[in-house]
């Protein structure tokens, strides 16, 4: 067979052969023996004991039987080698009764919370309103009216009227009266006086008794005007004469042309229907004046 003859696929499987080939002789010609471990008959192997305790002693012994992670002396009665043993490898045999309460774990802190962030609401006053509708309170029921009902008020009604205007008549027959003279201070009589004076001296002045004056009389005279609280004069009294009829007359005179005189302002007349003022009239025919600004 030629070179030229043998395909890729002939190389192949040769070369595959002769790599099994070599596999085999290299397994099955070479061999491995393991050492004898085991002792001989008359030879002990060294063994070590470890044991784990519980507690530890703070004496040391000389000669330590074990080893164990701490220092421990024995004790005991017993004349041969023990083992020793963990309390767990002895179960303390358990007595009839309650079953042990487990403890629960305790729980873990709670993590610090973030406080919440406080808001402040700010109310607005509302431009509407509630109005609250009144309570109703409950009606009495009415009843009828009879005719004898009816006139036994018509006769209230009468009895009333007729007292009332008995005690308007005795009003007016007995007003309530009020004396001032120039001694008065009292401020709301006071300024009423002098306004009733400044007018009498005017029309006094203006009206002076001619007579009088070519006579040269002079004289002084009291006189009581009263006065209603619509300001007319009611009464005109001549306390104390002047001695001069002729000057007693045109005093009276002189009140009749000044008046009517200003009403009683509401402070007066709440209180008094009538004044009574008493003045010292003052006739001087060499000055040729009139006042009435002397006292009593």
């Amino acid at each position: 067979m030629s070179a030229a003859s043998v395909s890729s696929g002939d190389r192949l499987t040769l070369t595959l052969f002769v790599a099994a080939a070599f596999h085999a002789i290299a397994i099955l010609g070479l061999g491995f023996e393991l050492p004898d471990m085991q002792p001989a008959d008359d030879e002990t192997l060294p063994t070590m004991d470890v044991t784990l305790v519980h507690s530890a002693d703070e004496q040391t012994p000389e000669e330590a039987d074990l080893l164990a992670q701490k220092d421990q002396v024995g004790g005991g009665e017993k004349q041969s080698d023990a083992r020793p043993g963990s309390p767990a490898d002895n179960p303390a045999v358990q007595e009839p009764g309650n079953a042990p309460t487990s403890t629960p774990a305790a729980a873990p802190p709670e993590q610090s919370r973030p406080q919440p962030r406080r808001e402040t609401l700010t109310a607005e006053e509302s431009p509407r309103s509630i109005v609250r509708q009144p309570q109703r309170q409950p009606q009495p029921e009415q009843r009828d009216i009879t005719a004898a009902e009816l006139m036994e008020r018509s006769r209230e009604y009468a009895s009333l009227s007729a007292e009332i205007r008995r005690l308007r008549e005795t009003l007016s027959e007995n007003p309530r009266e009020k004396y001032i003279s120039a001694n008065t201070r009292e401020y709301k009589y006071a300024s009423y006086m002098d306004a009733w004076r400044s007018k009498v001296e005017r029309v006094g002045n203006l009206n002076y008794p001619e007579e009088a004056r070519r006579q040269g009389l002079s004289g002084r005279l009291l006189m009581d005007v009263v006065l209603e609280a619509d300001g007319s004069v009611t009464d005109v009294k001549i306390l104390r004469s002047s001695g001069n009829r002729l000057l007693d007359d045109a005093a009276v005179r002189i009140v009749r042309l000044a008046a009517p005189f200003p009403e009683f302002p509401e402070n007066i007349r709440e209180d008094f229907d009538r004044l009574h003022i008493t003045r010292t009239w003052v006739f001087d025919s060499e000055g040729g004046g009139f006042d009435t600004t002397g006292g009593q």
